[in-house]
């Protein structure tokens, strides 16, 4: 049958080639079937980097094993030389115990090696994690053993519906691709009940609690230039070809999605989520200026949810005296500005 349809199919076969020839023998079509070759090979290219890299690239080297810790990262990820202090994990885990106080129940959605798991859990929170990474869920920080699983986000997380009061996705979501994003969304709010807080590398005017964000290192250099003449009412996302390169020719750290913070919130609205700038300006108000204005942050609620969800807790309690360390925050208490220093203006 298959041999019948070729013979069949031979005529419209060399009419269209006999076309297309005597089309190239115009200058300006031949360009223009030039540019669509181009463009065709580079959607090949881009597609095989997604569906095979995006996974792919999560694996040993990504967390550091075969790098030198001491050399330059060279845009790739920092966890050749990540510890909690390093990585941030105490801040973070800090951040998400002072802001919601009423969440006995949190889900680190990509949490790697679950490093703010552990401190979550040394907080008293029941804090869980998922990562696609199966080396990182297999690498567990000490305290996160037995506390970490492997999900997919574009697939179905391994939680019942509503089983976490706070979900945190810390430097994810721009992971994905801009066509995922909303799909990732829909299962983040599928297994919150209460709260979700995300940073994600933004640009633009904020919107909400904390300070705008630009696109110098998330775009190509020769490209910074054209990003920052469109001017705030360009959303994004930014498209492949122009996203950040790494050493190895890889988007850096595997960043998929860089939008515009107008563009996040709309899609967190898009998936049931509601952004609290009262919440943010909290959260900023607790970390120093240089981390305040490093986090793209992002506190939403689900409607109708438990307020107490998003309550202070124990507003004397800081990073410090809870034993946990971070080098900036001690020189702000060495300095005699609390154990934060001034927030940034908001």
């Amino acid at each position: 049958m298959t041999a019948m349809v070729r013979r069949a199919a031979r005529p419209v076969v060399d009419g269209t080639r006999h076309l297309l020839a005597r089309v190239a023998a115009q200058p300006a079509a031949a360009r223009a079937m030039r540019r669509v070759v181009t463009e065709l090979d580079g959607a090949l290219q881009r597609g095989r980097w997604l569906s095979d890299r995006r996974t792919e690239m999560y694996e040993a080297s990504y967390f550091g094993v075969g790098r030198d810790p001491g050399g330059d990262r060279a845009g790739e990820s920092g966890y050749a030389r990540y510890d909690r202090i390093s990585s941030n994990a105490e801040v973070a885990g800090y951040l998400v115990w002072r802001t919601f106080g009423g969440a006995r129940t949190v889900l680190d959605v990509g949490c790697a090696t679950g490093l703010v798991v552990e401190v979550l859990r040394e907080l008293g929170m029941d804090a869980e994690g998922c990562d696609v990474s199966r080396y990182a869920v297999d690498h567990p920080a000490l305290g996160a053993a037995g506390h970490l699983h492997v999900g997919d986000l574009l697939g179905r997380l391994p939680y019942e519906d509503g089983a976490f009061d706070v979900v945190v996705a810390l430097e994810t979501l721009e992971h994905l691709p801009p066509a995922d994003v909303d799909r990732a969304l829909r299962e983040l709010r599928r297994v919150c009940r209460g709260a979700l807080y995300a940073t994600i590398p933004s640009f633009g005017p904020n919107g909400g609690g904390g300070p705008d964000g630009h696109v110098v290192g998330k775009v190509r250099p020769e490209r910074i230039a054209h990003y920052q003449a469109l001017g705030a009412s360009y959303d994004g996302p930014v498209p492949f070809d122009d996203l950040a390169r790494d050493v190895h020719g890889d988007p850096v750290e595997g960043h998929l999605t860089i939008a515009s913070f107008a563009w996040w919130t709309a899609r967190f609205a898009a998936a049931g989520f509601e952004r609290r700038p009262d919440v943010e300006r909290r959260m900023v108000a607790d970390l120093v200026p240089d981390l305040a204005a490093a986090w793209n942050l992002y506190a939403t609620v689900v409607p109708g949810a438990d307020e107490a969800v998003v309550a202070d807790r124990d507003p004397g309690r800081s990073l410090v005296a809870l034993g946990l360390r971070h080098p900036l925050y001690e020189a702000a208490a060495v300095a005699g500005t609390g154990d934060r220093g001034p927030a940034p203006a908001t």
